[in-house]
């Protein structure tokens, strides 16, 4: 399964820039990390090797440390920068190993983990079935993989806005922002890559902002701005996104805010003996 649009390095640079001030704006990301943590405390389970997949600034592994007090965590993440957040956040946890390395080459054996977690990382990613082969491999026999990550349906106010003012321009079929998985895709991905005892289902959540401006801003504070590549820039852009504003404040407003809204996927699979 592929996701088209994404310039990996526009990825891994915006989240890098945006390390320090992450925690600070990342309320979804926030709240999926904490409903992954309530999934794997139903589990009765209780792995010796976990690794957390775009760890970023160590949310999730700090809530690892808690569940899992003897387990070896490791966290791995693309942005340098990421790594450095969660390495002064984690100061007071057992330390866990902190790479910079890629989620669709994983620099360990086969075998190496027992439990391998992810959330709010495979939608940044250009091939799903590339991933969660390596997430396989990766698995020791017996082993759990729990994610989360955000669906077709995400931000669909600020992507439809965006397809409608650019389609006005008059310049053809818009290209700026990355597509996004779809819930059956990521079941037939699991499974494709060998994972048995597959689950996936989506929820909605959805924030509120004063404007548009301050969406955009909230995007771009943790770095998941749009990371498609852009065919041009200039005056017409800007043109462009003054429409999209526009547009997005008439069709969507609710009592004077705008909402955006994402869909979160989460999947749990298992690596049979």
């Amino acid at each position: 399964m592929t996701m088209t649009g994404i310039d990996r390095k526009r990825v891994r640079d915006a989240f890098d820039r945006h390390a320090a001030g992450y925690d600070l704006h990342a309320g979804v990301q926030k709240l999926v990390i904490s409903r992954l943590a309530e999934q794997l405390q139903e589990l009765s389970f209780s792995p010796r090797r976990v690794l957390d997949i775009g760890s970023g600034t160590g949310m999730l592994l700090k809530k690892l440390a808690g569940l899992y007090p003897q387990a070896r965590l490791v966290g791995l993440d693309l942005a340098f920068g990421m790594c450095l957040a969660a390495r002064d956040s984690l100061s007071e946890c057992p330390s866990p190993g902190l790479l910079t390395g890629d989620a669709e080459a994983l620099p360990f054996r086969a075998h190496a983990f027992d439990l391998i977690v992810s959330t709010s990382t495979f939608q940044w990613l250009g091939d799903l079935d590339r991933v969660f082969a390596e997430a396989f491999r990766a698995l020791a026999p017996e082993g759990r993989f729990l994610f989360a990550m955000f669906g077709e349906r995400t931000l669909f106010e600020l992507r439809g806005s965006y397809r409608k003012a650019w389609e006005r321009s008059g310049r053809g079929p818009e290209e700026r922002t990355h597509t996004l998985p779809f819930l059956s895709g990521v079941g037939m991905a699991l499974d494709r890559a060998g994972f048995t005892s597959i689950r996936v289902a989506s929820e909605k959540e959805v924030e509120f902002h004063r404007d548009v401006p301050a969406l955009l801003r909230s995007l771009r504070e943790i770095g998941a701005g749009n990371t498609a590549t852009v065919r041009s820039r200039g005056l017409s852009e800007r043109r462009v996104m003054v429409e999209m504003m526009e547009t997005y404040q008439r069709d969507y407003s609710v009592d004077g805010l705008i909402p955006a809204t994402y869909e979160v996927i989460y999947g749990e699979a298992s690596k049979a003996v």
